[in-house]
């Protein structure tokens, strides 16, 4: 079994300034919310894909600091000793709730909500928001290519081009959440289970005489699945004509070519011909090269000719947009047994949060079991599934939509119980499975690539007025 990783000190330092300023200030025990949500989805498309919740319990089921960590804290020079102390004989205490992984997810939803003491709730912000918001990103940027591709396999190719060892390990991971059949990432198979899968490169052709010598002897190595990289020296004169004639000698139980340069459509189309007239209709054809959703889109639409696609740098780095922007804010505080909410006020509207401890519901047509909208309730609030529900626009709050026939279902599940786990994380197959079923969900006008139909993403009534109230409060309209 993979020895666990200690990441504790894995945070920004800022958080052990604060919670050394909590503990010398005596609030150490005072219960704080905390909200992790989103702002934006990248590339401005219709949704996000909720990844990293197992990378998040393992880190908060492991939270400790060990000696060397105290020693070097100590150095610093700002800490007093009984904050080491507090550090040394630390305990998670806090209850976690989360959206589980794979379930689409939208701009200012509480997508993970820690309560707890709040010294320990403002610390793990940072790895609360590395993990999600590192997964998120890819699996939502995974969702996008997969979806372009109309059915046809797409192979995670990044890890070359990844920022960084734990940057290809997770975003193979949550790549295939999103859909891709399996990674170029061995460690990923090992340590995630996650197929990996791979070819050849050109420098298998070049260490032979000419392209038939290579594809022949790695014909014979690996007769149960053979894929050849036929671009070396030119596809349709020499790497095609040589693939044809060692599978016509081997016979290898799986065959196919792999295209890595040049005009795709074109080069497929031919390519798929040859191999057609030569009998090799099973012959399958992947393609691979700076490819992303709108390049894949496009070579269909133009009718080229593509079993499976192979997509490193730009969905691994998600290149268009690398950045998924979840943010961490204080919700309420807790004062004997009252919950107290707390408001973020901004100048920019969208950086405006939303107080209180909340619950989180999708409302779903009972007929098509498709998502309608969410809304955020105050917590233990329960949504009434009459007809005739009213709910707002998310960007012209004076447009209602009423909503009928409908079920409504908390999407959040609990992750801790006073520090307790009591999540037990699916496998990556359940959860890949789970994500394509949630994807079924959403409207056709939410899956498009440009110019989405903004998904509704509501507050109720309580939850509204309790915001509304901290506003006029704070802008001093009740002086």
């Amino acid at each position: 079994m993979k020895k666990h990783e200690n990441l504790t000190m894995l945070t920004d330092f800022y958080e052990l300034t604060m919670a050394n300023g909590y503990f010398e200030s005596g609030v150490i025990e005072d219960i704080g919310y905390f909200d992790m949500f989103f702002r934006k989805v990248p590339d401005g498309g219709g949704y996000a894909i909720m990844a990293g919740v197992e990378q998040v319990v393992d880190y908060l089921d492991n939270l400790e600091f060990t000696e060397e960590d105290i020693e070097y804290l100590r150095e610093k020079g700002m800490f007093c000793e009984e904050f080491l102390d507090y550090l040394r004989n630390f305990k998670f205490q806090c209850d976690v709730w989360a959206v589980p992984e794979g379930t689409p997810i939208f701009p200012h939803e509480p997508i993970l909500t820690v309560r707890g003491p709040v010294i320990q709730a403002q610390f793990v912000e940072t790895m609360i928001l590395l993990f999600i918001n590192h997964q998120s990103l890819i699996a939502t940027k995974a969702s996008r290519i997969v979806r372009a591709a109309q059915g046809r396999a797409i192979m995670e190719f990044g890890t070359r081009r990844a920022h960084g060892t734990a940057s290809a390990v997770y975003g193979a991971r949550a790549s295939y959440i999103a859909g891709c059949v399996g990674t170029a990432c061995t460690i990923a198979d090992r340590d995630h289970k996650i197929p990996a899968l791979g070819t050849m490169a050109h420098s298998w052709v070049q260490m032979f005489p000419d392209e038939y010598t290579a594809f022949k002897k790695y014909a014979e190595i690996y007769p149960e699945n053979c894929v050849l990289l036929v671009d070396t020296y030119n596809v349709l004169k020499s790497g095609v004509p040589a693939a044809i004639r060692v599978f016509n000698e081997v016979k290898p139980k799986k065959m196919g070519i792999r295209i890595d340069s040049g005009d795709i459509t074109y080069l497929t189309k031919k390519a798929r011909k040859m191999l057609d007239d030569a009998g090799l209709q099973d012959c399958k054809i992947s393609i691979s090269n700076s490819l992303d959703e709108y390049i894949i889109r496009d070579v269909l639409l133009e009718g080229a000719q593509i079993d499976a696609f192979g997509v490193g740098e730009r969905m691994i780095t998600a290149k268009s947009e690398p950045v998924f922007g979840g943010v961490y804010k204080l919700s309420a505080l807790e004062v004997d047994g009252e919950i107290i909410p707390k408001i973020k006020i901004s100048e920019n509207v969208e950086k405006i949060t939303n107080p209180g401890f909340k619950t989180l519901y999708r409302l779903y047509d009972k007929d098509n079991h498709k998502a309608l909208a969410d809304v955020m309730t105050l917590d233990g609030e329960v949504i009434p599934e009459d007809d005739g529900y009213e709910i707002f626009d998310p960007n012209a709050v004076w447009k209602r939509k009423t909503l009928n026939n409908f079920y409504a279902k908390n999407i959040r599940v609990p992750l801790f119980e006073k520090g307790r786990k009591v999540y037990d994380c699916p496998p990556i197959e359940e959860i890949r499975d789970y994500c394509a079923a949630q994807i079924e969900t959403l409207w056709d006008e939410t899956l498009r690539f440009e110019n989405p139909q903004t998904y509704y993403v509501d507050l109720s009534q309580k939850l509204w007025d309790v915001k509304d109230q901290l506003l006029k409060d704070r802008n001093g309209e009740n002086a």
